[in-house]
């Protein structure tokens, strides 16, 4: 008896041009290949989303919208592979045309999937209050239009650390490790690790650096002295108000980020592919005399 097709479920979201472009030149190569089954196409925000049954998720854009297909599949996650229409990419960082050339190799199911740390947000907004979210990159606390230094307390588990003074603080998963982690002087952490990267952005003491601690425990955050304007933001998507009354903690979820890769992928050759991570700069003949005549 021959193995059943690949059941694929595809989310497109943006309608621009170059997306729809790309769409109607993969619908084309997904449809042809006999070994796969496009069982739904989601294209707005609004459209129900069922994972059952699926064994895999092509997701067209860029990391934000495998950070949005992820959130959508909430407790139902299942393995996906990003095309790239954008320009850096961690997570999805396959072309269009490499995804032609290995659409065979997905249907045959020679791919691996690896997991990551999700993590759970919860919100305390006081008088029994709580909203809570998924995510995948990091929850931050920023100073946003409140243009003011914060004093915000940090505790993990039940161990107070420390208070940060700055424009706000950055707890991530390691796939958010190359995100706006990055971006304010984090580490890089491998994707399948199981850590947690705290980050301040602009610490107004030098001695304020990223911690790196496990995933097992609760990362609690307050900013007992909030001046209006003060957000909490998940994964860059996800913008709301945090008082001096509110807290969040942060802690690893029940389900993982499942990402399908291809064969001989690495993650090293990633980062040197997104990062530009050359070596030394090769200062040819010609630089040298120009250096010398200078």
């Amino acid at each position: 008896m021959p193995d059943a097709p690949l059941r694929v479920i595809v989310l497109t979201r943006n309608d621009s041009r170059r997306v729809a472009t790309a769409w109607r030149d993969l619908e084309q190569v997904l449809r042809g290949c006999p070994d796969t089954e496009i069982v739904q196409v989601v294209s707005g925000d609004d459209d129900p989303v069922s994972t059952d049954g699926i064994d895999l998720a092509v997701v067209l854009g860029g990391d934000g919208a495998i950070l949005r297909a992820c959130r959508r599949f909430g407790r139902r996650q299942v393995p996906i592979i990003g095309v790239n229409l954008g320009r850096l990419g961690f997570l999805a960082d396959v072309s269009p045309e490499q995804f032609r050339q290995a659409v065979t190799e997905f249907a045959a199911r020679r791919y691996t999937v690896v997991h990551h740390l999700m993590f759970e947000c919860e919100h305390d907004r006081g008088a029994g209050m709580v909203d809570r979210y998924l995510g995948l990159n990091e929850t931050a606390i920023l100073s946003a239009s409140s243009l003011s230094l914060l004093e915000i307390e940090l505790a993990i588990g039940d161990e107070p650390v420390t208070t940060y003074s700055g424009d706000g603080l950055i707890v991530s998963t390691p796939v958010g490790s190359t995100a706006h982690s990055l971006s304010a002087g984090g580490p890089i952490l491998r994707h399948d690790l199981s850590a947690f990267v705290v980050t301040p952005v602009c610490p107004h003491t030098l001695t304020a650096r990223p911690l790196v601690d496990r995933a097992d425990v609760s990362y609690t955050v307050t900013v007992p002295h909030a001046p209006g304007g003060v957000m909490a933001v998940i994964d860059g998507q996800i913008k709301v108000p945090f008082s001096a009354e509110d807290r969040l903690t942060i802690r690893k979820a029940d389900v993982t980020f499942q990402l399908a890769r291809l064969t001989g992928h690495s993650y090293y050759a990633t980062l040197h592919r997104k990062l530009g991570w050359h070596g030394q700069p090769n200062y040819g003949r010609e630089a040298g005399e120009a250096i010398e005549e200078g």
